[in-house]
């Protein structure tokens, strides 16, 4: 088994693409108006249209701007230098400047306009480099 996607549910999908798009510098594949994705070579992030929600059930399977629980995490080379590169345009959004977290990785943390944490981090410790490594992430 392979995790393939994270999927995020907005009532303001050109919001969230414009934001993505911003901090990722990488511009996401428009599929449909109302669906998109932001391929990695580990994994991709979808961002989905609320009406897309009625192929999977219907409205009440999914509610935008409610997740609390999951963090969205983004490998760069320099987090300290992403920060740099960010700082003005995630005032609004900033939970926490870069900072080394006790199992080797020095963290970013901000939210997306819809709420979501995201962590763009480095791995620093010896250890962490090498499990990074390990799994062809360059560093």
């Amino acid at each position: 088994m392979n995790l393939i996607s994270i999927r995020i549910i907005t009532e303001d999908i050109h919001r969230l693409l414009a934001f993505y798009e911003y901090v990722t510098e990488k511009q996401l594949t428009k599929y449909t108006e109302d669906f998109a994705e932001l391929q990695t070579p580990f994994g991709t992030l979808a961002i989905g249209s609320t009406r897309t929600l009625h192929f999977f059930g219907g409205d009440g399977v999914a509610k935008a701007a409610q997740n609390r629980t999951v963090i969205i995490e983004f490998s760069v080379t320099d987090v300290d230098k992403e920060y740099e590169r960010l700082v003005d345009f995630l005032q609004p959004y900033l939970v926490q400047k870069p900072t080394t977290m006790p199992w080797g990785n020095r963290s970013l943390l901000f939210r997306d306009p819809e709420g979501n944490l995201i962590n763009f981090f480095t791995p620093v410790s010896p250890e962490a480099i090498k499990k990074f490594e390990d799994k062809g992430v360059e560093i």
